[in-house]
């Protein structure tokens, strides 16, 4: 029998307590072997809980339990986890998460620590939610050298730019309707402002890559600055703007990660994911482009694929699965600033000085006429500063990055 703890009894949390004791009999045929909830941590009381005996407050009790074989973090963020954490592989337990900011941030650290203890340090539900990605890139796919890996990584954004195309929502509107269906936090900054998925990419380019990349050396941007004009210009040139982000593999070994607003091809799959679902697509030299898709986020779908997480400890004790890789450093990761791509442009100026800016540039029109502004594609690749550069002394109310 393989006994469990759970640490955090929030969304996540609840929901692989009801995976688990809600599945016994599956898990235990899967597994091998009985695995059984022993307890709960939580500073919080739950006296109508279902699990109302398996509660403590105390970590020391878990921490000092020789029977606990596996600890679920489910506690989030890079603090009080990361302190938990560290004292339960030190004694021998494995553990698995869905923490993605401690795994992004302490990831080669704590892959390192569980090495030394010959336990395992699992986190399938850190990056697609309930979408399998993590085991698929480090097994399914270990045959390919990975030159890039991109994808839509947040729920929230993707539903607030959907409602903005579909619905015609200003941001503000698509942000409120988001809060109100529980999609989007009150304090909505992690999701809107790029870091959730920032952090996401992180681990799969350290997955896929071999180094530790650490969210300091991704830049990133948000899509609070995105309008319904962008939408509209957008639309006009057979595209939709989606939250993207990315990781390619140079020439010189160095990661290109970062994320950003992309206008994507119709055509592209990407295009046709909305709402809060997710799709994490995967370049490899042998296979070519894969797609992964599916729900990222939500009580269950996440508790899914930490369950998962769990049976792969118990049916493998003893025998260490590892998911490592090299530490980090400033050689590791590199800055967009070489990385050329075609761009979206939208300015305060007439149609005649865009053109002279950008020659060969693609004009745009929108439903609405563009008033004192004009917008386009520009006709080849340049990179940030080139782009810059051709822009000087024009007033730019928005600069998009294309994928082709």
């Amino acid at each position: 029998m393989v006994n469990v703890a759970i640490l955090g009894f929030g969304t996540v949390g609840s929901g692989v307590a009801e995976v688990l004791t809600g599945h016994e009999s599956s898990i235990e045929r899967k597994a091998d072997g009985l695995i059984r909830l022993k307890y709960i941590l939580d500073v919080r009381d739950f006296p109508d809980s279902p699990f109302a005996d398996r509660f403590v407050k105390d970590f020391a009790v878990i921490e000092n339990d020789p029977e606990v074989d596996i600890v679920v973090e489910t506690i989030g963020g890079a603090g009080v986890a990361l302190d938990f954490t560290r004292r339960a592989l030190a004694a021998g337990k494995s553990v698995v998460t869905s923490n993605k900011e401690l795994v992004a941030t302490h990831g080669y650290e704590l892959n390192q620590l569980a090495r030394e203890k010959g336990v395992c340090y699992l986190f399938e539900a850190s990056v697609g939610g309930g979408i399998p990605i993590i085991r698929p890139l480090s097994q399914c796919l270990a045959a390919n050298e990975i030159l890039e890996i991109y994808g839509i990584l947040n729920g929230t954004t993707n539903y607030i730019l959907t409602r903005m195309i579909r619905a015609g929502l200003s941001f503000d509107a698509a942000l409120a309707e988001a809060q109100e269906k529980g999609y989007a936090e009150r304090d909505p900054s992690a999701d809107v402002d790029g870091h959730d998925a920032c952090r996401k990419i992180c681990i799969l380019a350290a997955i896929a890559f071999g180094r530790h990349i650490y969210p300091e050396q991704v830049p990133t941007q948000g899509i609070a600055g995105v309008t319904l004009a962008d939408v509209d210009y957008a639309e006009s040139a057979g595209k939709k703007i989606k939250l993207l982000g990315r990781a390619i593999r140079r020439e010189d070994g160095k990661v290109c990660a970062y994320v950003a607003p992309h206008l994507v091809d119709q055509a592209n799959p990407l295009a046709g994911v909305e709402d809060v679902f997710n799709a994490i697509s995967v370049r490899g030299d042998a296979i070519g482009d894969v797609m992964f898709y599916g729900r990222g986020a939500g009580k269950l779908p996440t508790a899914s694929a930490v369950v998962a997480d769990v049976i792969d400890v118990a049916r493998n004790m003893g025998h260490r699965k590892a998911l490592s890789w090299e530490p980090g450093g400033e050689d590791a990761a590199c800055g967009t600033d070489a990385l050329a791509s075609r761009w979206y442009v939208r300015a305060k100026a007439p149609v005649d000085a865009l053109r002279s800016a950008l020659p060969g540039c693609k004009l745009l029109a929108r439903r609405e006429g563009g008033g004192d502004e004009s917008a386009c594609l520009t006709g080849s690749p340049l990179t940030q500063g080139e782009l810059e550069q051709a822009l000087a002394g024009l007033e730019c109310r928005s600069v998009i990055r294309v994928l082709d």
